[in-house]
């Protein structure tokens, strides 16, 4: 169907035509989509980056709850994501052969707390804060929220590595984590009021 066709009236809601998506007016209080790196990686704000997970099907245990090894995921997705907005990409800069060749992030310990539990279809905001920025090491705390209520707690600490032995981390990171950790912090949840970008657009 094309917007064009003489006789019909325009579809309020994107409609496919053949394997080509024709962009049709949104109703009213349709959410405007967010730039992509908020969809996909999340936002440094008030020194903290934060970013949002869906729990599904696969997530949870036989008991309906989130199976307690998916909150290390979650947590992991977070970091990498903040180190994705700091400038550092992983892939890239491992394969490198200049500079610190073949360098990695990895984790060298671990606290951690289960306060609550979630489930199926929830929305979690995974809240990742630099603690500690040292030459070759960094200390995170990071949390799991509900809604504002705190799910999950960890202190993660990670080196920085190339060839199995410890490097200064590049400055740059370094230097922009330093400035993260300093700037003021903010116990409110991230401020999307409507999931709709993060669940997709079913077309109609």
């Amino acid at each position: 169907m094309s917007a064009s066709t003489p006789g019909r009236k325009t579809p309020r809601f994107l409609m496919i035509d053949g394997a080509r998506g024709v962009d049709m007016p949104k109703p009213k209080g349709w959410p405007t989509p967010l730039p992509s790196h908020v969809q996909l990686d999340g936002e440094i704000r008030d020194g903290s980056h934060r970013m949002l997970v869906r729990v599904y099907y696969e997530d949870t245990d036989f008991s309906g709850i989130v199976y307690h090894a998916n909150y290390l995921r979650f947590i992991e997705r977070g970091r990498s994501n903040y180190l994705r907005l700091l400038g550092a990409d992983q892939r890239a800069l491992f394969a490198d052969g200049s500079g610190a060749p073949g360098y990695a992030f990895v984790v060298r310990g671990m606290q951690l707390d289960f306060l609550k539990s979630a489930r199926m279809d929830d929305v979690l905001e995974v809240v990742t804060t630099p603690l500690d920025v040292k030459g070759a090491s960094i200390t995170m705390g990071q949390q799991i929220r509900r809604g504002g209520i705190v799910l999950f707690d960890a202190k993660v600490k990670i080196a920085f590595v190339t060839g199995g032995r410890p490097r200064p981390i590049p400055k740059n990171i370094r230097t922009a984590m330093t400035a993260d950790s300093t700037a003021p912090s903010s116990a409110n949840s991230i401020a999307i009021p409507d999931h709709s970008h993060f669940a997709g657009e079913l077309p109609c």
